[in-house]
């Protein structure tokens, strides 16, 4: 077990956002943990999501940045659960750097149940879009399963074909997560690895997901293993003001659309629902931006 300093984060303050690996050297079986703090409160911070879908949102963070981090390419990985019911929507974007933003649509009141409660029917989204890409990559599959672990486990194990376990945990000020996943050798290292591993990892607790720091909840669920920690990767909210797309959007409506918007209500506004900024142009910045010169003239 690595000694690479790990310290328990006991106040919301101090969780870190950072995602670890570590390897089962005995068993051929690999598992990342994922801890979000201010990252997860920047990413909610002002939404005024009811509970339940604050915690499918950050289980959503989780998972997501636990698989971008296993990605064998860089580029960047978007999920969306789209479904009929109260929660139309939850999506979350992680790039190469690990740098996540997400959104939910939802009632302002919801009360708690499980995901297939909450959604309805629908589909869960994957895209991928790498620099060596003509086009991103998009998969579409139906929900299965009442919580977002049982639904990614049951994605990835179709899409990888290795047997895949998550745990997943958040609430309003950390998210937080832990993944296993048995390589094609598992078996023949060890035929009851793969099962002693679950087990061990079915006692976790959501307080110590949240709370504990990987080697701490390492030591905890395996004490027995002889388990190699690789070296954390930070992880962070990203989702600065992008007016430039803003401008781009409105020059392709264009110029008489945009001054009809402005004599109508006296202003355009435009809300980045994803990011949850808000941009206003007023007459006079409507004008600037047809009068301003093309690039490269």
């Amino acid at each position: 077990m690595t000694t690479d300093p790990d310290p328990r984060p006991d106040t919301p303050a101090a969780q870190p956002n950072r995602v670890r690996s570590f390897l089962f050297e005995q068993l051929d079986i690999r598992g990342a943990w994922v801890q979000l703090g201010p990252a997860w409160r920047g990413m909610t911070a002002g939404r005024g999501y009811p509970a339940p879908v604050t915690e499918l949102l950050g289980q959503l963070a989780a998972v997501t940045t636990l698989i971008s981090a296993n990605l064998k390419q860089p580029g960047r990985l978007t999920f969306q659960l789209r479904g009929a019911g109260a929660v139309s929507l939850l999506i979350m974007d992680c790039d190469e750097q690990l740098r996540l933003r997400g959104m939910a649509r939802s009632p302002t009141e919801l009360e708690a149940g499980s995901l297939q409660a909450l959604l309805g029917e629908g589909a869960l989204t994957l895209t991928l879009d790498t620099a060596e890409m003509r086009e991103p990559y998009q998969s579409h599959v139906p929900l299965e399963g009442d919580t977002v672990a049982a639904v990614f486990e049951h994605y990835l194990m179709q899409s990888e074909q290795l047997p895949t376990r998550l745990w997943l945990a958040a609430d309003g000020d950390a998210a937080a997560g832990l993944f296993l996943q048995a390589l094609p050798g598992a078996a023949l290292r060890d035929s009851d690895g793969w099962n002693r591993v679950q087990i061990l990892a079915d006692t976790v607790r959501a307080d110590e997901l949240l709370s504990l720091g990987a080697i701490k909840l390492i030591e905890r669920l395996f004490p027995e293993e002889d388990v190699r920690v690789y070296d954390p990767r930070s992880v962070s909210y990203h989702c600065p003001y992008d007016p430039d797309k803003i401008h781009a959007m409105l020059k392709g409506l264009g110029q008489a659309e945009c001054e009809a918007i402005v004599a109508e209500h006296g202003e355009i506004r435009v809300h980045d629902d994803i990011c949850n900024h808000e941009y206003v142009l007023d007459a006079a910045a409507v004008a600037a931006l047809f009068s301003a010169p093309h690039q490269g003239e």
